[in-house]
């Protein structure tokens, strides 16, 4: 998954029997404030019972990538939808059990003991729980081919999912599906016609509240895999707009507690209580507070100051974070409102663009690309992100909690190592242009590091800024944007979609070559090994957890080779909220903590 801040996170291990295990790793700790683990009103902890009302104001900067859940593929999207959308299985504010998935529209997590899940692994039955409905009027029950119109929207021509590779060859018909939707014309009605009028065999609604889904090989991980915002339901008024659109965010229909009541992209987004909302359906969100509100204009300073001196305005961070300049000072003050929690996740890194054609194509070669991965300063990069204690180097693909990481370190910083390798590249003169977010510190202060690092070396870094609402939807994932050369480095940053048993979602989506280049995947600097993607193949397809994580191993390792991008680390997510602020509990899937189950002091409701 993109992570749009410093960091988009995410899962747990499944057994063959693809029953959910506990979390590799739980969410940091938001019981500073004596909140209770569950969240329950009559049980809220030293605090007393948890206060209805209010209103929440987030504070932030940037913008969701996408009002739209089946193609949202930012940390900072899931946290928006967490508020008005629902999933088959999702994560529970839960401390202890943030990273193990729950049932939120299902009914029960299928295994293959009580029959959800075929003997031989293929075939996964879903069941509904009755009672949750569309806001819409009248209110209607959100139906089984909801969710099989969802998966289908996935792919859609205009703006498909980000994290397709995940699941592009696991579900029966799906590729062939997919491959029929691209050459659909980019229109609503065409859009429409085609998710209407094409089956896909691999999802279907058996009635009403059933779905069923058909796999091509087993896949322990599938029910995790079903908590990414992809597999929501979509109403069926949902084609009548282009998905992805601001249009269609403009309009959307909401399941979830909330209901969206104006969006104005890069400036504030407002939700209030959805009416048709039963909490008698929901165990995930309590939904205390009657409003939220996102201000997305406060720098990321500004946003920290708020929150520490108590402006009334001011509750819980949206996408800006602690600067990592100030962390340190709050570290060592043991400051309650902060929390430190797991990521499972590698970011910020920096993305080599293979296909840039400027200085002779020289990205394109391997020694290059390998040059700068000595010549690039891991432990100063490290400092100027917050120190070592919340950013740990990571040096090769996989984050130490996913199931096939292994330690490798091909690229020690090396000045001298450097040189030779340009020389060897006949390589010299090298000007590279570094695609960075000016109001994030972090990136700011790492662009100043590249330059001093690589200037070391005789290569000139000249900076493209980008708002942090353009860095994505208007660069990375914009292929012709690479390939004309705009950007040669880029800082991106990458979580996993579940826990544990989750290298696919790091391999597929970035390095599994074609099938994983922008827009589909999140491949930004076009990396194609046919030995990365033979490994990614057979890993995908191993009949065991322990033979599949040797073969992650092997897929990081030949990455690593090929250095198409550098790692710096696996960091500890750094949040921080406002005294008023109760159950703040950090869910690892958002980066942050769970909006949709805080409460306010009951002299502090914001407005």
């Amino acid at each position: 998954m993109n992570v749009q801040t410093g960091r988009r996170s995410r899962l747990v291990a499944l057994g063959a029997a693809m029953v959910l295990a506990l979390a590799a790793c739980s969410g940091g700790s938001g019981g500073n404030d004596g909140s209770s683990d569950s969240g329950d009103v009559s049980s809220a902890g030293s605090d007393g019972p948890a206060v209805t009302g209010g209103t929440l104001n987030m504070l932030g900067s940037g913008d969701v990538d996408y009002m739209d859940p089946n193609v949202s593929y930012y940390s900072i999207g899931y946290l928006v939808h967490r508020l008005w959308s629902r999933q088959l299985f999702t994560y529970p504010a839960l401390e202890g059990k943030t990273t193990t998935a729950v049932p939120d529209i299902a009914e029960e997590v299928p295994t293959a003991d009580n029959g959800g899940i075929s003997k031989d692994g293929l075939t996964v039955t879903v069941t509904m729980r009755p009672g949750v409905k569309w806001n819409t009027s009248p209110e209607r029950e959100v139906t089984a081919a909801d969710f099989v119109r969802g998966v289908k929207r996935t792919c859609n021509p205009v703006q498909p999912f980000g994290g397709l590779p995940d699941y592009m060859d696991l579900i029966e018909g799906f590729k062939e599906f997919c491959d029929g939707f691209a050459k659909v014309p980019g229109d609503a009605p065409a859009i429409k016609k085609y998710i209407e009028n094409t089956d896909l065999p691999g999802v279907v609604a058996k009635d009403d509240r059933t779905v069923v889904f058909t796999l091509t090989h087993p896949a322990s991980y599938f029910v995790d895999m079903l908590t990414l915002t992809a597999f929501s339901a979509a109403p069926v008024e949902v084609l009548d707009y282009v998905p992805g659109s601001q249009d269609l965010g403009q309009h959307q229909i909401s399941d979830g507690p909330y209901q969206i009541d104006s969006w104005s992209p890069t400036k504030e987004i407002t939700f209030s209580r959805n009416p048709a909302w039963d909490e008698s359906t929901d165990e995930v969100r309590k939904a205390y507070v009657d409003e939220v509100v996102i201000n997305e204009t406060v720098a990321q300073e500004s946003t920290q100051q708020q929150l520490q001196t108590g402006t009334p305005s001011a509750d819980m961070e949206f996408n800006n974070f602690p600067p990592p300049s100030q962390l340190p000072g709050l570290i060592a003050s043991n400051d309650p409102l902060l929390n430190l929690g797991e990521t499972s996740s590698s970011n910020p890194y920096i993305v080599f663009n293979t296909v840039s054609p400027n200085n002779g194509n020289a990205l394109a070669k391997p020694e290059v690309r390998q040059a700068l991965s000595h010549a690039i300063n891991r432990d100063h990069l490290i400092q100027v992100l917050g120190g070592p204690k919340i950013n740990p180097p990571l040096t090769h693909v996989l984050p130490d909690n996913i199931v096939g990481s292994s330690e490798i370190d091909l690229y020690p910083f090396d000045v001298d190592k450097a040189k030779e390798l340009l020389q060897q590249a006949g390589v010299s003169d090298l000007t590279l242009k570094v695609l960075y977010r000016p109001d994030s510190e972090g990136q700011r202060k790492t662009y100043q590091v590249l330059q001093q690092d690589l200037g070391d070396v005789g290569i000139t870094v000249e900076g493209v800024p980008s708002p942090s609402a353009d860095f994505y939807t208007k660069y990375l994932q914009v292929p012709s944007v690479a390939q004309r050369g705009v950007w040669d480095l880029a800082m991106s940053g990458w979580g996993s979609d579940w826990y544990g048993d989750a290298a696919v979602s790091f391999f597929a989506p970035l390095f599994s070559g074609e099938p994983s280049f922008p827009p589909v995947g999140s491949n930004f600097g076009f990396y194609d090994s046919s030995t990365t993607n033979d490994l990614i193949q057979q890993a995908m397809a191993a009949p065991s957890s322990s033979e599949a994580s040797d073969l992650w191993a092997q897929a990081d390792e030949q990455v690593m080779k090929d250095a198409p991008f550098f790692p710096i680390t696996q960091p500890i997510q750094a949040n921080y909220h406002a005294e008023q602020v109760h159950n703040a509990v950090y869910v690892e899937a958002f980066q942050n903590f769970d909006p949709a189950n805080v409460w306010l002091s009951e002299d502090k409701q914001g407005g």
